[in-house]
């Protein structure tokens, strides 16, 4: 029966109201019929979850004054935000929702995380500067998200255009974690944490460019060697995790500069 003209046409089913967080992905059933499975990918979500769940315990442990762990809890939440993508891609389970809550778990975890450790710690006996350094750190961090997302697809994967994110929170839990686990009060060296908070937060807003080292191919054959290498730099670094991780990832912070000022060199010379 056709419709009569004027009346009031059903809309048809479309997927309008269907939550914008979930993944749709169309495929054929055993009979040849289209259908569609929604839902979201539980692997590489359960890495973000667990990576912001460091995060959050990061806060509640340096409000309670354990440092120690709250620094430790961001570098976890590095290793998870780590491995989340890379889980992603070998299960070929990227999508955007994956994608957005990353960041929002990176905003937790490298952005708020580390300014308000660094704060309890160190920052707060400096008063109105000490907060307001630890807010410059998280709006850098959200800015430096905000780009990264906005350039994908489009940016050299070799860089990344200023610091990272997870680096830059390393640098000040790993000061943190360094200096705490001494029995250093951070107030005395309250001055020296908001230069060093303050200057990780521009870091990460700059246009230096930085090896994101993602051209590594971890699923191919390696010599002997870097196996042995890689051995190695575990024991190191379990041997006075604190000390090696900051000491690694402050020379990762500066090779950004370094490598700037060389390049600079190069061209006045070459001129």
């Amino acid at each position: 029966m056709s419709e009569q003209p004027g009346e009031p046409q059903k809309a048809p089913e479309t997927d309008s109201m269907l939550p914008i967080d979930e993944h749709v992905e169309e495929g054929r059933d055993a009979e040849g019929r289209k259908v569609r499975h929604r839902g979201v990918y539980l692997l590489p979500n359960l890495f973000t979850t667990a990576a912001l769940f460091a995060g959050f315990y990061a806060i509640i442990s340096a409000m309670s004054g354990r440092f120690s762990e709250a620094a430790a809890a961001i570098f976890v939440a590095m290793v998870l935000d780590g491995l989340d993508g890379r889980v992603a891609r070998l299960t070929n389970t990227q999508s955007a929702f994956g994608a957005e809550y990353d960041s929002l778990s990176d905003m937790v975890a490298f952005g708020v995380a580390p300014a308000l450790v660094a704060f309890e710690w160190a920052l707060g006996s400096l008063g109105k500067v000490g907060w307001m350094v630890a807010f410059i750190y998280v709006a850098c961090a959200a800015l430096r998200l905000a780009r990264f997302n906005t350039q994908v697809g489009t940016a050299d994967k070799r860089f990344f255009v200023g610091l990272a994110s997870p680096a830059a929170a390393s640098v000040v839990a790993g000061t943190v974690w360094a200096f705490s686990d001494f029995g250093i009060q951070g107030s005395n060296m309250a001055f020296l944490v908001a230069l060093l908070v303050a200057a990780a937060g521009v870091l990460m807003v700059s246009n230096i460019k930085y090896h994101s080292f993602k051209d590594l191919d971890l699923k191919g054959r390696v010599p002997f060697v870097a196996v042995l290498v890689t051995v190695l730099l575990f024991a190191v670094v379990f041997s006075d995790p604190p000390r090696v991780l900051l000491l690694i990832f402050l020379g990762y912070a500066l090779s950004g500069p370094v490598q700037r000022l060389l390049q600079l060199r190069r061209r006045r010379t070459a001129d």
